[in-house]
């Protein structure tokens, strides 16, 4: 009898021992003569417990964890492959209730199948979104797609439907999908998620995007510092093309669209569309001035859908089940499930994909399990390093765009970076001004200059020097750069420096509460 035993491949899973554990289960297993099917799957994003093992049973997976080398004579001896008992046994791990309580539509696959294998995507409801849009008019599947109420997950949170409605009505002779897959922001991984653990998911949804709108050809930019997603996506292409999804006649429908991953430039601002689209040209990554819309006027000169990693991989189940299903989760103006990151100062960091509604303090305690230090959550950032640090008093804001925004807070990415009351919010404050600095493309002087100097301001304020024009001088360089930034980095940097100023004024030296930005 062949036991399956499945190890994270996931570059996170593999930081912390994986291939290392896989190796040793493999060598233990031939020792003892028993027969097993090794299979890397992605992670579920339970990273506190990883490298988390799982076994195949009739009765489900039983999970183990975290596993290290010194763990897996123990586990054979304990019969773990058919679900014995050990001290790191978790049971079922469909049962655990990280998993259990969440709503996984994008990440459905991830952590359960194989990433590269087509049969294994095909046999858990891959492909079957194609498959309906393949016998659609562009607009009816750009219909679904609107309907679904889905927006753009990579920070602006605009309605895909319209931009792909936009390109869909533009006409040209040729037209392009982008996959903004350069994922920089800190405590994101989502994206890295995705491609690791489900290419296939994101390969799909680029060739729906393609057929909606007449685009025949795509790029992936992949930040150059995901080694194992480059691996995962390239394999999972050279199937997809092998099995006549991808190509000159996709399934024998006389439709066409080719795709390739292309390497970021290893920039920062190379997240930001525009700049993106001057790296894909062989440019420097500056940004372009708007209008005109990519939508309009985008990879050379040509229009372009450019969609973030999860607003792409979110198609395929929409064209599958329909937008209205999509629509049924979530709240409000955001519809549908976001994958939430848990990163920082937390007890249980990982990845939490549910529909919007719940509320920030339901994320940090009944999932995150509160701080990892056992010390008080004194702030979060949500969104990034250009999200809002948001205290204790707004934990209770629902996760939604509108409720984010009337608080002058973004969602963003979905990235929640938690920190405990030892942070200093006005080294956060000057850590984010100089992140402005560092990371400007430098095309505008808002974001080159006004960086430059917000950093010697807050550096002034936090040395006690002369307060009363310091701060006063910080809040109109914030207000510039807000209003006269060219694009989103010196346009946000803000939000981190004034909420840290107006929530945590004493971290600043200053008497009582500073006014609303």
């Amino acid at each position: 009898m062949t036991h399956t035993v499945y190890i994270p491949g996931d570059a996170a899973a593999v930081a912390l021992g994986a291939d290392r554990v896989a190796a040793a289960v493999k060598q233990e297993a031939e020792k003892r003569g028993i027969k097993i099917k090794l299979v890397r799957n992605g992670s579920r994003g339970l990273h506190w417990l990883e490298p988390l093992l799982e076994v195949g049973t009739p009765n489900g997976r039983i999970a183990y964890g975290p596993v290290q080398v010194k763990d897996v004579a123990s586990l054979f001896d304990a019969n773990f492959v058919t679900g014995g008992k050990h001290a790191l046994s978790l049971g079922l791990i469909e049962e655990l209730p990280y998993l259990k309580k969440q709503q996984r539509l994008t990440f459905q696959r991830i952590g359960i199948t194989d990433p590269v294998s087509l049969d294994d995507y095909i046999a858990h409801d891959g492909y079957r979104g194609l498959k309906n849009a393949l016998g659609m008019t562009g607009a009816d599947i750009v219909k679904h797609v609107t309907d679904s109420g889905l927006r753009g997950r990579g920070g602006a949170a605009f309605p895909t439907g319209i931009k792909w409605n936009t390109v869909l009505n533009t006409p040209s002779e040729q037209k392009y999908i982008i996959c903004n897959a350069d994922e920089g922001d800190s405590g994101t991984f989502s994206d890295r998620m995705v491609m690791e653990g489900d290419p296939f998911v994101l390969i799909e949804g680029m060739t729906i995007a393609g057929i909606a709108v007449g685009a025949t050809q795509g790029y992936i930019y992949l930040r150059v510092e995901y080694p194992h997603a480059h691996k995962a996506l390239n394999a999972a292409l050279q199937k997809a093309y092998a099995a006549g999804y991808l190509g000159g006649n996709i399934l024998g429908s006389g439709k066409k669209f080719d795709l390739e991953v292309r390497l970021g430039a290893g920039a920062y601002i190379c997240g930001e569309e525009t700049s993106l689209m001057e790296s894909l040209e062989g440019k420097r990554g500056l940004v372009r001035f708007k209008p005109p819309l990519p939508a309009i006027s985008g990879l050379f000169g040509k229009p372009t859908i450019v969609n973030n990693v999860i607003s792409l991989a979110s198609v395929p189940i929409i064209l599958d089940k329909g937008g209205e299903f999509y629509r049924d989760y979530g709240m409000g103006r955001s519809r549908g499930t976001l994958p939430l990151q848990l990163a920082g100062n937390i007890k249980y960091p990982g990845l939490v994909e549910i529909a919007f509604g719940m509320t920030l303090r339901e994320l940090l305690y009944d999932y995150g399990g509160g701080s990892a230090s056992g010390r008080p959550i004194k702030a979060v950032q949500v969104g990034g390093p250009l999200g809002a640090y948001m205290p204790e008093s707004q934990f209770d804001t629902p996760l939604d765009y509108e409720a984010f925004a009337a608080i002058w807070a973004v969602l963003g990415h979905g990235g929640v970076v938690a920190f405990d009351d030892t942070v200093d919010m006005a080294d956060m404050a000057r850590y984010s001004m100089e992140f402005c600095k560092i990371e400007s493309c430098g095309k505008c002087t808002p974001c080159r200059i006004g960086s430059t100097r917000g950093v010697e301001v807050i550096t002034d304020i936090i040395e006690g020097r002369d307060l009363a024009k310091n701060v006063p001088l910080l809040r109109d360089l914030c207000n510039t750069l807000l209003n006269g930034s060219l694009c989103a980095l010196g346009g946000m940097t803000p939000y981190p420096v004034l909420s840290a100023l107006n929530h945590f004024p004493e971290d600043f030296g200053i008497a009582g509460q500073a006014d609303a930005a």
